[in-house]
């Protein structure tokens, strides 16, 4: 991933395309500070460290967006639309709600979930299969409300 995000940079830059030159660019920054991060820790990021990152960039990025329609700024609510768009490039394929939904049945009956004790468990396990291709947030949702919490 590492390498088309660079590559990527390259071609926006020959192209002239700002807007993309800056996401790739706070991309590139977000996985260094991860990398220095990991390397103290004694570890190296993989692939599903950095969808994880993509989707935390875009998940801030969204904040910031409400907030700045809320508040009418309009120019600024535009250059995080776009640099949402090109976060939101590199992650693959969204699940449905329904396959978030029948994910969620099959980690509840993989772990053996009985209460919302056992949130946590099936969580982790849908985190283990889905990191970059589920909404975290609403899948907790869905988890609670399938264990009857």
């Amino acid at each position: 991933m590492r390498e088309k995000f660079t590559q990527d940079l390259k071609d926006a830059m020959k192209a002239g395309e700002r807007a993309k030159v800056d996401a790739l660019r706070l991309i590139n920054a977000a996985l260094k500070d991860k990398d220095i991060e990991a390397r103290g820790a004694g570890k190296t990021l993989s692939d599903e460290d950095i969808l994880a990152l993509l989707q935390k960039m875009i998940k801030s990025r969204q904040e910031s967006l409400d907030i700045y329609v809320k508040a009418g700024r309009n120019e600024l609510a535009d250059k995080e639309k776009g640099e949402i768009a090109v976060i939101s490039a590199y992650l693959p394929q969204q699940l449905s709600e329904a396959e978030v939904a029948e994910a969620v049945k099959t980690a509840i009956a993989e772990v053996g979930a009985a209460s919302i004790k056992d949130m946590g468990k099936v969580v982790a396990a849908l985190k283990a299969k889905f990191t970059g291709r589920m909404d975290f947030a609403k899948a907790s949702a869905a988890v609670k409300a399938a264990l009857g919490g």
